[in-house]
């Protein structure tokens, strides 16, 4: 554990030491008490592109200034990328001082907006109540799902309980999809966003219709009426940096087109058997965490039709020098990606994964003339 995460730990157990000493006298917040919606900006790192969201609980006459929230995980925890990969990974709710939390935001440079919630002072109060139960018992724990189940859709869920109805609710891009919605968070990070557009199955293109990113959530406050008045004051810059956006030289589409160019240029047979192999490796992998995983994101992937795993089939194929199953092979997969094309029209990732339908399609088409009967003609 890092110290970061002890801090953490030891801040936890002082809350819910103190609340447990107090709950024969319930906390009672003041009338000037602020509750609001805290909304950390993306970063740089894979951890931080998505941002963060937070509530945090602030009664100057009660020495009171927490931010409770629901991003952390414990890296020690046994077969950690295992459960992460198979979706049945613990994360769970923290509390930090209001200061300790800034100081985190501020050492890594990432703006830190606020948004005041106008409420009630009962329902403030029943918000903190909330809040500290779930804390101090088996309720801050939750299995993480990536749209379903994060940070941001817990914080809606624990304001939704608390104002006893379905009050947050997402006023933004609803037209889109989540992969849609996505997309420009891996601005800057090419091989990132090629990644989650070839892994992402079928449910991403579904309609965006629930809140799952902080900065969703910050923009449907806006939106949104309580008791016939806006649920949010103006939102609040409580730290302001610009985001440094610059990514390493080889991060970028240039490079992956030029190594798809310079396989299909260099004009090998070891290369190109190599390359078709490993496709059909990465087909198998999603394939296996299709089925294998609690995330709903990754099944059902339709690029299973571009990473197919028959291509594997070839290394037998060639091994037995089969020229036949070779050419049959290869055009039973280039039916396969004409289908894909199709698929993909409507599609946003289509341009990002177009140099590799084009790049398997030139090199099965050579397979196939390679390995083609050649017909003999009599002059």
């Amino acid at each position: 554990m890092n110290l970061s995460f002890l801090k953490k730990i030891v801040f936890i157990l002082f809350l819910i030491g103190f609340i447990n000493s107090s709950f024969a006298q319930r906390i009672i917040l003041s009338k000037h008490t602020l509750t609001s919606v805290v909304t950390c900006n993306t970063g740089n790192e894979s951890y931080s592109l998505f941002g963060h969201t937070a509530i945090r609980i602030k009664d100057i006459e009660n020495n009171l200034d927490v931010v409770y929230n629901y991003g952390a995980f414990d890296f020690d925890t046994p077969n950690f990328v295992v459960k992460f990969t198979k979706g049945d990974l613990q994360y769970f709710a923290v509390a930090h001082s209001f200061t300790d939390f800034m100081n985190e935001y501020t050492y890594e440079q990432r703006s830190v907006y606020e948004q005041v919630l106008i409420i009630p002072l009962a329902f403030k109060q029943r918000l903190f109540d909330n809040l500290n139960t779930a804390l101090a018992s088996e309720e801050r724990y939750y299995t993480y799902k990536f749209i379903d189940k994060n940070c941001t859709s817990m914080v809606v869920d624990m304001l939704n309980k608390t104002l006893g109805s379905n009050v947050i609710v997402k006023k933004t891009n609803t037209d889109k999809t989540y992969r849609t919605i996505l997309y420009p968070y891996f601005e800057n990070s090419f091989y990132e966003k090629l990644g989650t557009s070839i892994i992402f199955g079928k449910k991403v293109d579904k309609l965006g219709t629930q809140i799952f990113l902080p900065l969703e959530l910050q923009k449907s406050l806006k939106d949104i009426q309580f008791e016939n008045h806006p649920i949010c004051k103006e939102n609040k810059i409580l730290l302001d940096y610009t985001k440094k956006t610059a990514s390493p030289w080889w991060d970028s589409i240039y490079t992956f087109v030029f190594l798809l160019v310079f396989i299909i240029v260099l004009n090998k047979k070891s290369i190109d058997l190599l390359y078709l192999v490993t496709m059909g490796l990465l087909g198998v992998f999603f394939s296996f965490v299709g089925f294998y995983s609690f995330h709903h994101e990754l099944s059902y992937n339709y690029n299973l039709l571009l990473f197919n795993p028959t291509l594997l089939l070839l290394l037998y194929f060639q091994y037995i020098k089969n020229k036949k199953w070779i050419s049959n092979l290869c055009l039973f997969n280039i039916i396969l990606i004409l289908v894909y094309f199709v698929i993909m029209l409507n599609k946003i990732h289509l341009l990002i994964v177009l140099p590799l339908i084009l790049t398997n399609s030139a090199l099965l088409i050579k397979m196939t003339i390679r390995n083609s009967k050649r017909i003999s003609v009599v002059i």
